[in-house]
């Protein structure tokens, strides 16, 4: 008898790859964190957050450096036909998920917080709002470049012919 209350058989040790419905979630709750954080703190502080350059430039590094160990990841396992340690591998298909999720919820957040400033006459509205976007964009690129990574860990198991 199993020890699953579900009834389902273990899965072997075979993890599934990260859901788009599961990064949805975060992004969707990153997009109302987003919305919610110019008028909450415009009514505790007086005045919105400022997004410099910093944010963007911050988000587009970490998606740069997900790509390339994407890549090399990548490269080792699928091309050169190695193994990578188990710990390297661990640790990488750690790095992809948590990039994923976080990547979704900054991303969902940047973009909340750039809707709020659509339409608004206030000084510096615009710069804010273009911002917040290149943010939101950079964010998505986390998704992308960490969801690559989690994909370049699979490894083909002994049955699987292609």
């Amino acid at each position: 008898m199993s020890a699953d209350p579900s009834g389902e058989e273990p899965s072997g040790g075979r993890l599934r790859p990260t859901s788009a419905g599961v990064l949805t979630g975060w992004g969707v709750a990153g997009l109302v964190g987003g919305w919610l954080l110019h008028p909450l703190t415009v009514r505790w502080r007086g005045s919105a957050p400022i997004v410099t350059w910093a944010q963007p430039l911050a988000l587009v590094l970490v998606a740069a450096i997900l790509g390339a160990t994407a890549y090399l990841t990548w490269r080792t396992v699928h091309v050169q036909r190695r193994r990578l340690e188990p710990n390297q591998a661990v640790n990488r298909l750690v790095l992809a998920r948590a990039c994923a999720l976080v990547g979704a919820l900054v991303a969902g957040g940047y973009v909340g917080y750039a809707v709020t400033w659509l339409g608004n006459d206030a000084e510096l509205a615009a710069q804010r709002a273009l911002r917040s976007g290149i943010a939101g964009a950079a964010g998505v690129a986390i998704v992308v470049t960490a969801m690559l990574l989690e994909r370049a860990c699979r490894v083909r198991s002994d049955g699987d012919e292609a």
